[in-house]
């Protein structure tokens, strides 16, 4: 450590990196690319594969972005462990979110009673079935 409490040369945090223009040029092109291939799958009936191509896609741009121009490629390793846990639960949270719209009127068919009263159900059928059987 220095007279200021600074770490050293070398054992401190990472500095600035310089990213050059092609890297740029070509991040910018491959985004550019993606949007057409967006606006293209979005003119496409795939069906059930519509959202997650959709959501592919995205993900890929998002990655560009955050990868070079906000440069956490070149960032610290806890930078980028800490954005992929966050990652991990948009992730969940966005497939429960999924799985709840998927299955929605699913389960209408369903009436609103008590247990008493499904049990007063049940003992009505198993006495007609039990009429049958005889």
């Amino acid at each position: 450590m220095d007279e200021q409490g600074l770490h050293s040369e070398g054992h401190g945090p990472p500095g600035h990196h310089i990213i050059p223009y092609k890297v740029y040029y070509l991040v910018f092109g491959g985004l550019i690319f993606l949007t057409i291939t967006t606006v293209l799958v979005a003119s496409l009936d795939l069906g059930l594969f519509s959202v997650p191509v959709a959501l592919a896609i995205a993900i890929v741009k998002a990655a560009l972005v955050v990868a070079f121009f906000m440069a956490l490629k070149y960032d610290s390793r806890v930078n980028l462990l800490i954005f992929t846990i966050g990652l991990f639960f948009v992730a969940v949270f966005l497939g429960f979110t999924l799985l709840d719209t998927e299955f929605r009127g699913t389960f209408d068919k369903t009436k609103a009673s008590t247990i008493s009263e499904q049990q007063r159900e049940m003992d009505k059928i198993q006495k007609r079935s039990d009429e049958l059987g005889k």
